[in-house]
């Protein structure tokens, strides 16, 4: 039984907790009771971790509030999304419970658990029970009993996991949403995940496997045994592309296949690596951009390099990815705060190029690759906060998803005053900067983005990922599906007939002004069929079509 641990064994706790949720993130994914395919708890939960358990690896701390303190950062800059932002709102706890402790019992750590729930129940403004809240609770309640008949850190965790199974199997009693579709709470299976890893790394079990380890290995060709002429393709070259929501990347791989050689190519959840051999790797990038959102790219001459090679010069290598960011992020000024140019800036998290032109065209200093799956972290915010040339920044995240994690980002950015407009929608972002007044005073501005947001009614058109039952409608895998405000609106096999309805429903009918935003698998004539629709049912109305290019959802429609 292990007792008393210090901060190269919490590192270690860390990291397993870490692995541990990795190869259970599906599963924790499929948990989600709503039938939009947004099921991205398990996958934000792990990457947050993950960032601390890659921090954990660089920066080796022996007094446990050292570690602590290292995983507390950590966690902070890399939450996404709100169960990621909760749950680095726990261990943020966790380290201030910890704070200048070299080492800890069972009753320090079942105390720096209870820290840490308190600090997650004071950042949600309404917590909610049959949450990961009500799990995190429950346990670090009964790890402190624990720690009083057995003070052992071992024996807490222990006693903290039984409990916390016994809450997250109440949670689908505690939530509405969570009893009708029979499932427990996915954030709470979470934090039990990353709590019995660490539990795990006490007892010496071996540290499991984790599905997709991030991007691929390193793949570097072997020069030495090149010659010029055993070159087939000149340019070797890797580019990293955050991938569109549900679009499969075989047809690219095909692509690439007809126009190079030595193709490999690795991908997770969120983005895929290539590495090939080509002579067009312009061309490769340009088809690239189909699959989603090209980040990272570095092409090199295999040519060239055989001559240095030849000369005994060593040559580079285009696959080590810590060494092509750490290029690219030097050549961009890494994470340097930009001095301020003007009073007020602005930073948009948007996906789909029509939408990000849209909100260019507006004025906003800034866009962030992100939106429904695809939930940019804490540390990308600020990035694109300190980079705006302004005194005052204000912050869009236009899901519901992503306002937690931009909410950590106050106070974060030396120099810079940052407001977040907590935007659900980018319709409703959209609007807020329509009333951005430069001459204004922060406050007046902020109030009036508020009320702006607030008057905008949000319609989206998407599609049901699977079977399901959801306040009294029986959804069926395929289905057309409208929301409403984030509300099931209707469902429907054919997709003109949801239209119809939802041109007919109130909010639409009342509107003086409707803006239609059509995604990216949306044709231009199926886009005009639509725009006549609306036009045919809201005659009063002044409407707009515009290309947004969003994935996952064929349209979404604003009415003011």
């Amino acid at each position: 039984m292990v007792d008393i641990i210090d901060g190269a064994l919490f590192q270690r706790m860390v990291i397993h907790g870490s692995a541990s949720i990795s190869v259970q993130k599906q599963a924790i994914n499929d948990l989600n009771v709503f039938p939009v395919p947004d099921g991205d708890t398990g996958t934000n939960m792990s990457l947050t971790i993950g960032t601390a358990a890659a921090e954990a690896k660089k920066k080796p701390a022996q007094s446990i509030g050292k570690a602590a303190s290292i995983n507390a950062s950590a966690l902070l800059r890399g939450a996404r999304g709100n169960s990621g932002v909760i749950l680095s709102l726990l261990f943020r706890g966790v380290s201030k419970g910890l704070k200048e402790r070299d080492e800890a019992d069972g009753a320090a750590f079942a105390a720096a658990l209870n820290e840490g729930v308190s600090a997650a129940y004071k950042a949600v403004m309404k917590p909610a029970e049959g949450t990961i809240l009500t799990v995190s609770r429950l346990a670090a309640a009964k790890a402190s009993e624990a720690a009083q008949e057995h003070n052992s850190v071992e024996a807490v965790l222990e006693a903290a996991i039984t409990e916390g199974q016994a809450a997250l199997a109440d949670t689908v009693n505690q939530n509405p949403v969570l009893k009708k579709a029979g499932v427990v709470d996915a954030g709470g299976k979470g934090f039990l995940c990353i709590l019995q890893g660490m539990l795990d790394e006490l007892r010496g079990l071996p540290v499991p496997e984790e599905e997709n380890q991030g991007l691929p290995v390193k793949e570097s060709a072997d020069f030495a045994s090149l010659t010029d002429e055993e070159i087939t393709f000149t340019f070797d070259t890797v580019f990293i592309v955050r991938k569109t929501a549900g679009r499969s990347i075989e047809p690219f791989r095909t692509y690439l296949n007809s126009i190079g050689d030595s193709l490999v190519i690795g991908e997770d959840d969120e983005a895929f690596k290539v590495h090939v051999h080509t002579d067009i790797p312009g061309a490769a990038l340009s088809e690239a951009q189909k699959y989603g959102t090209l980040e990272l790219a570095k092409i090199e001459n295999m040519r060239t390099q055989y001559e240095d090679m030849a000369a005994g010069k060593k040559p580079q290598s285009t696959d080590d990815l810590d060494q092509v960011e750490a290029e690219l992020e030097a050549r961009e000024g890494g994470d340097a705060i930009a001095a301020p140019e003007k009073k007020y800036g602005v930073v948009a998290v948007s996906a789909g190029e029509g939408m990000a032109g849209v909100f260019r065209d507006l004025g906003v200093d800034g866009i962030i690759s992100g939106g429904q799956t695809m939930n940019p972290s804490t540390e990308d915010i600020c990035r694109e906060i300190a980079r705006t040339p302004a005194e005052v920044v204000f912050v869009l995240p236009n899901n519901k998803n992503i306002i937690m994690a931009a909410q950590q980002c106050v106070g974060l950015i030396e120099g810079k005053e940052v407001v977040v407009v907590p935007t659900r929608t980018v319709p409703q972002g959209i609007s807020a900067m329509l009333v951005l007044d430069p001459e204004a005073d922060t406050e007046t501005n902020a109030a009036a983005m508020e009320e702006a947001r607030k008057n905008v009614r949000t319609s989206e058109v998407t599609y049901a990922a699977r079977d399901s039952d959801f306040d009294g409608f029986d959804i069926h895998e395929g289905d057309y599906m409208a929301l409403a405000e984030g509300q099931l609106f209707g469902t429907d096999r054919a997709i003109g007939s949801l239209l119809e309805r939802l041109a007919l429903a109130d909010s639409q009918q009342n509107a003086e002004f409707i803006s239609i935003f059509y995604g990216e698998d949306v044709t231009e004539d199926q886009a005009s069929e639509t725009l006549s629709i609306f036009q045919k049912a809201c005659p009063n109305a002044e409407i707009t079509l515009l290309s947004g290019g969003q994935p996952v959802y064929y349209y979404m429609i604003s009415a003011e």
